[in-house]
């Protein structure tokens, strides 16, 4: 199991971050749960996402590198990331490294959950 996640994970983020919405959601659960890491809360489903991500691109620049994956003992999955948020004008908000905690149902990203280190 902890191959296919990382290999979800290897289609999820490359495809983010060069804002491939489309190849993204292909590997998130019809009935996704995706934190607003910015504003609090959390959209759910392919579509709330992709009007979520849309929005937020039109404000910050965000760009996440995974760095390192775990299996923890609940059964979810923890990858690090090295997070770079920039404002649209180049400037860095934000540069450090977040964990994104996940929950897998039917082979696919169920929800995800944001830990600051």
């Amino acid at each position: 199991m902890k191959t296919h996640f990382e290999n979800l994970i290897k289609k999820a983020y490359p495809a983010f971050n060069s804002r491939d919405i489309d190849t993204a959601l292909s590997t998130f659960h019809p009935e996704v749960e995706w934190p607003k890491a910015f504003e609090g809360g959390y959209v759910s489903g392919h579509e709330e996402i992709r009007t979520y991500w849309t929005r937020q691109w039109t404000e910050i620049n965000p760009s996440v590198e995974p760095i390192a994956f775990d299996q923890r003992p609940n059964g979810t999955f923890e990858v690090t990331v090295n997070q770079i948020v920039k404002d649209l004008e180049g400037n860095v908000i934000f540069d450090g490294n977040v964990k994104h905690i996940y929950t897998l149902e039917d082979n696919l990203l169920r929800k995800m959950d944001i830990e600051t280190e």
